[in-house]
Order: structure tokens, then C-alpha cells, then sequence
């Protein structure tokens, strides 16, 4: 039960930090406290890999791995967190909660294609509504307004995010091999947050950094947040599912996030719940459902 308790305790998180980002994005540089969001977040990952006994795994790494860790870092922390902190400057928070259902979908495909990874029925239903849902929401009903161009700049901003994690998935899985989740998770958090820093230093300068030392404390408190619980605790928390559970059942708690991520927004935000984010939103969650359900019948005809 404790573990079901945390998977859900995940969701939220992981859904609140859409509604956490657009604030902190609002009110101090974007680059800089995505820097200083993962440096948080590295810190607490080193003290959970040290508490466990497994510091010593980053010495046994060897070059290609390294290599691997580099560019999943650049693609899943530092390009995501950009377009992630930019995006949230000019679309509702709502709205990047669901795109975020396009990401099982496209990684799915592209593993399939690169890996030759099965698909059926299920799993295409699923990535079809989960894609065209999200597309729904994003273009607020009338998809010829992304097949004529006129999506706004945030929503652009938002598919980068989506371009970034696929990335980030197939490069772990390419070159990722025998390095356990919580040592890549600590490594690419610390990596990431150190190019967020330089990107930061050279697109916004000393003023950017001035402007978020002396922003107000609500924000450094969403930072936080962002920090410890959206990265450090979530993942720990997904991490501990994965091994009571098992892979499926925990990444099912995954299709939650959209749905707490449109909740917290809509409470706390006051964002309006409008027909197209309602609709798309749900076809979209409804698609990440169908999709998991995909990929355990193989598994069930198996056993």
C-alpha cells in the first residue's frame, strides 16, 4: 500500500511541476533556475546514491558510457529544461501537461523503427489517440492550425520539450546499458545542470543572475519544490515502484501526471478548463492507458 501511496505521491509531483515551472518561469530567468533547479535536485540524488552504498558505481563507468550519460544529459535536462522553462513563459501549464502524453507515443515508434521493438493493435490505437489528443489540446480545437503554420511560439516550444526526452529515452537505451537508473539519473542531473549554467551565464549574464538572487521567496520556494520533490523525491519514489512492482505497474502511474498536472493548474493557477484541453486532454490520457495496455498483453500471453 505505502508503495502505491508513493507512485501516486509521484504523479502529483511530477503533474504539479508543470503549474510549479510557469511560476518560477514567470518570475525569475529561465535558464538560470533550471540551472539551479537540477543543481538542487544533483545534490540530493548524490546524498541518496551515497546512502545506498553506490558512489562507488561512478568509478566503474567506463568511456562509453560516459559518453552516452553526456549527450542524455544535453537532450533529457539541458535541451528539455530550456524549451521546458521558455515554453512555460507563454503557454498555460495546463497545456504542457498534456503534451507530454505525445512522448510514449513518438518514443515508442522511433524504438520500434531503430530497434525493431513489437507494436500491435493496442499499442497503435494508443499512440494515435494519444498523439492526436494532445495535438487537440495544443492547437485549442482546430488542428489546421498546426497543418497551416499558426501555432504559437510556446506551443513550438512545448514539441521541443517532446523531441528532447524521446532523445534522451533512445540514447539510454542505445548506450546505456548496465548503468542503473539511479546513478543515470544522478550523473545526467549533474551534468545538465552544468551546461544549464554555462547556456545561463551566456544568454542571460550577470544581470539574469542578479534579478534571480533578488527575486521573492514564493519562487525560490517553487524552485525548490522543483528541485527536491518534482526530481529528487518523484524519481526516488518511481524508482522504489519500479522494484517493489515492477516496471509496468509503476510506469502506469505515469498516465496520471496529465491529469494532476490539469487539476493543479486549473486550483492553483486559475487556469480555465476549456472545451479543447478537456477533450483532447482525455483522448490523449485515454491513449497512454491503451498504449500500456499494449505493451503488457505480450507479456500476459507469455506467462
Amino acid at each position: 500500500m505505502r508503495t502505491h501511496l508513493r507512485l501516486l505521491g509521484m504523479a502529483i509531483l511530477w503533474g504539479a511541476s508543470w503549474s510549479w515551472g510557469r511560476y518560477v518561469a514567470q518570475t525569475m530567468p529561465p535558464i538560470g533556475a533550471a540551472s539551479v533547479r537540477f543543481l538542487i535536485a544533483s545534490a540530493a540524488l548524490l546524498l541518496w546514491l551515497a546512502h545506498s552504498g553506490r558512489l562507488d558505481t561512478l568509478t566503474r563507468l567506463h568511456r562509453r558510457q560516459w559518453t552516452g550519460l553526456f549527450w542524455a544529459s544535453a537532450a533529457g535536462v539541458c535541451g528539455y529544461s530550456v524549451f521546458f522553462m521558455l515554453g512555460l513563459q507563454l503557454v498555460p501549464a495546463s497545456k504542457g501537461a498534456v503534451v507530454i502524453t505525445i512522448n510514449p507515443a513518438v518514443t515508442l515508434l522511433l524504438a520500434a523503427l531503430i530497434f525493431g521493438e513489437k507494436l500491435n493493435g493496442k499499442i497503435v490505437l494508443g499512440m494515435l489517440m494519444a498523439v492526436g489528443g494532445a495535438l487537440f489540446a495544443i492547437s485549442n480545437g482546430s488542428l489546421l492550425q498546426l497543418l497551416t503554420g499558426q501555432t504559437g511560439i510556446g506551443e513550438l516550444l512545448l514539441l521541443g520539450c517532446v523531441a528532447c526526452w524521446v532523445a534522451y529515452t533512445l540514447i539510454g537505451r542505445a548506450v546505456l546499458g548496465g548503468v542503473d537508473a539511479l546513478t543515470a539519473t544522478t550523473v545526467t542531473a549533474l551534468m545538465g545542470a552544468l551546461m544549464l549554467l554555462a547556456v545561463s551565464l551566456v544568454a542571460e549574464g550577470g544581470t539574469g543572475w542578479s534579478a534571480m538572487l533578488n527575486a521573492g521567496g514564493d519562487s525560490w520556494f517553487y524552485l525548490l519544490l522543483l528541485g527536491v520533490g518534482s526530481t529528487a523525491i518523484a524519481y526516488a519514489w518511481f524508482f522504489e515502484g519500479v522494484k517493489t512492482l515492477g516496471a509496468g505497474a509503476a510506469a502506469g502511474y505515469i498516465t496520471l501526471v496529465p491529469v494532476f498536472g490539469i487539476l493543479v493548474s486549473s486550483a492553483w493557477l486559475g487556469e480555465p478548463l476549456t472545451a479543447s484541453l478537456l477533450i483532447g486532454g482525455g483522448v490523449a490520457i485515454a491513449g497512454m492507458t491503451v498504449m500500456q495496455l499494449g505493451r503488457q498483453a505480450p507479456k500476459a500471453s507469455r506467462g
